[in-house]
């Protein structure tokens, strides 16, 4: 049976290995919370690139940035309202994705055409390791991912599921079963300021719910 939707299976060696690869701008395939990713170095150009052409995918179109804690996250947007901050501090870690201003422009290789905005995670991690009550915080290289699939086909739940010629054009590969298949939350935080802290919308809606977000965030 797939484990839980809001776990990445990695524990700290796994990890370690995985950021290993995509700090020199390698390619790794790993099962993320949902479905099997791939991942590179968020900095590296050549090799968002060329994990966009393996994937078939247009390199404009923009991937979220993986952080291994919420103060990670939270050093990359310096400068961001203080609202959107506070917001990102109550949605993570967990299986959201978040689409944030981004002042400092970074990690452009992964903003696509809009180096303004910048979409992040922060996973909960398995075995006591990562963001959580009581997980032990990981020093890691953030990553760059997307769905280890070609574009606008199926997101692959299984290793067997990620297209032949993907899996052949990683430099590394981590298996761990079955993941759940079902698709994170997505909010955009960037019409939040300290003026209107309500300014959130829901792009698509997974485990967490409408309802669970706008309680995560409501004002003191």
């Amino acid at each position: 049976m797939p484990e839980s939707v809001d776990r990445l299976p990695l524990d700290a060696d796994q990890v370690a290995a995985l950021t290993a690869v995509t700090s020199r701008g390698g390619l790794v395939i790993f099962p993320a919370e949902t479905v099997y990713g791939i991942a590179t170095d968020p900095d590296d150009g050549e090799a968002v690139r060329r994990m966009a052409a393996l994937k078939q995918r247009d390199p404009a179109k923009p991937s979220s940035v993986l952080f291994w804690s919420v103060d990670d996250a939270l050093a990359v947007l310096e400068g961001a309202p203080e609202s959107v901050l506070r917001a990102v501090s109550r949605l993570l870690p967990g299986p959201v994705g978040l689409i944030v201003p981004n002042p400092k422009r970074r990690f452009a290789p992964a903003c696509g055409d809009d180096p303004s905005s910048l979409g992040i995670r922060v996973p909960l991690l398995g075995g006591g390791v990562g963001d959580g009550p009581e997980g032990q915080r990981l020093s890691a290289s953030p990553i760059v991912q997307t769905s280890a699939n070609l574009a606008n086909g199926p997101d692959p739940t299984t290793l067997a599921a990620v297209p032949a010629a993907v899996r052949a054009g990683a430099d590394l590969v981590l298996d761990a079963g079955e993941r759940p298949g079902v698709p994170s939350t997505i909010v955009d935080l960037r019409g939040i300021t300290d003026a209107t802290p309500d300014g959130w919308r829901i792009v698509r809606e997974g485990p967490v719910t409408v309802a669970a977000v706008a309680a995560a965030l409501v004002t003191d």
